[in-house]
């Protein structure tokens, strides 16, 4: 049976490489809201709000046609963040409406971790790129909440 697989984690923390490595694995199609995002909305995402703001609109376009794909049987990896109750919500609304297994990958990583890869991932963009300070990594992980069991999904931890 076909599966939704998404994933979890701290920025920085190996989401994105996983997330390729399981697109791979499982023969599955990759979408990706960092790239999404980048594309169509260049130079408009300044802030966490606008960063809100547009991944809610990709979120609105893009959800019927995950479903599309779930029902007629394709893998998908969503390399969307998980990151919150809320976030998680959106992944399980789509599960139920695909009837669909899913599993959430959860890459659980501590801040220093996920500091030090920020730093080699910022080192290595292009000069064009936008970095992501400690600062912005320290903004956004305040908000981050630990999966659990209680929330009714399928978990793989990985460390």
């Amino acid at each position: 049976m076909n599966k939704l697989h998404f994933l979890c984690g701290k920025m920085a923390a190996g989401k994105s490489t996983l997330s390729k490595q399981l697109a791979k694995e499982h023969n599955a199609i990759l979408l990706s809201e960092d790239e999404m995002l980048g594309k169509f909305y260049p130079d408009e995402i300044n802030t966490l709000q606008d960063y809100v703001k547009y991944s809610q609109r990709l979120k609105t376009v893009m959800r019927p046609h995950i479903e599309a794909l779930l029902k007629q049987g394709s893998n998908v990896v969503l390399d969307f963040p998980a990151n919150t109750l809320d976030q998680r919500a959106w992944f399980k609304d789509i599960c139920d409406v695909a009837q669909v297994e899913h599993i959430l990958h959860f890459v659980d990583k501590s801040d220093a971790v996920c500091k030090e890869q920020l730093k080699k991932r910022n080192a290595n963009l292009p000069d064009d790129a936008p970095l992501t300070s400690e600062a912005t990594f320290d903004a956004i992980t305040k908000y981050f909440q630990v999966p659990n069991e209680q929330e009714g999904f399928t978990i793989q931890v990985y460390n």
